[in-house]
């Protein structure tokens, strides 16, 4: 039986285990949001840190691209509708190193999925993200799609780690907050796996390097920057 597991946070850039194929795809229905408390990896129980979980966002599709080296058409334009009823238009450049598309503001459901077909690797695999992922309390299963017009998707029973709002089942959950307020925390907040501006950089870098420019994201690391620019203005 193989394994197939979606990241859309840390996982997309530092998977920790062994896999066969990594694929960009996209999950509907769903938003990344930094609403869940970090008190193991970006933060203490001191000074929580924010990492991200995702919530349901009905109604959502998204589109992006990414490098594909094997690729030689010029471009590709794709006009769809997304179940709300806006339509959007994705230019895939695919002769650039890096192809960028022009996404609906509100679509953030992209990440990476990450194939084990081994047994014991899924065995290992499986122990070590039990462990990495032990404050997020809910294991989804989804679908994950990889064309911009696809009703299909390309895997089904994609296992994906999400940390609920219900506080009794998740103590850690911070949940909403204005982007000073967010920002604020993540540049303050530092646990064992290091600072948690470097979580929120890399996730930004990341996605940007697979094409995708999520809103939420990329707000809070320039209010960050920003703050941070601030603050070394006031120390010279």
């Amino acid at each position: 039986m193989v394994l197939w597991v979606f990241g859309y946070g840390s996982l997309i850039w530092k998977a920790g285990f062994e896999y066969d194929d990594r694929r960009v795809c996209f999950i509907k229905g769903y938003r990344r949001v930094f609403y869940q408390g970090s008190t193991d990896h970006r933060g203490t129980p001191e000074y929580p840190g924010r990492t991200v979980t995702l919530e349901p966002a009905e109604g959502e599709i998204c589109v992006s691209s990414f490098y594909n080296p094997n690729a030689h058409t010029t471009s590709n334009v794709y006009l769809y509708e997304n179940l709300i009823g806006f339509s959007i238009i994705c230019f895939l450049f695919k002769k650039t190193p890096l192809l960028k598309s022009i996404c609906f503001p509100d679509c953030n459901g992209w990440g990476v999925a990450y194939k084990v077909s081994k047994e014991e690797d899924e065995q290992i695999a499986l122990t070590y993200l039990e462990v990495r992922e032990k404050q997020y309390d809910k294991k989804a299963y989804l679908d994950v799609y990889a064309e911009p017009m696809a009703t299909t998707p390309v895997i089904s029973g994609v296992m994906v780690y999400i940390a609920s709002p219900d506080k009794k089942l998740n103590r850690n959950y911070l949940g909403p907050a204005s982007v000073e307020e967010i920002a604020k925390q993540i540049i303050h907040a530092e646990g064992p796996s290091g600072p948690n501006r470097e979580y929120l950089f890399q996730l930004e870098q990341a996605l940007l390097q697979m094409g995708c420019e999520d809103k939420h994201v990329m707000d809070l690391a320039n209010e960050v920057r920003r703050i941070l620019s601030e603050k070394e203005l006031t120390v010279s």
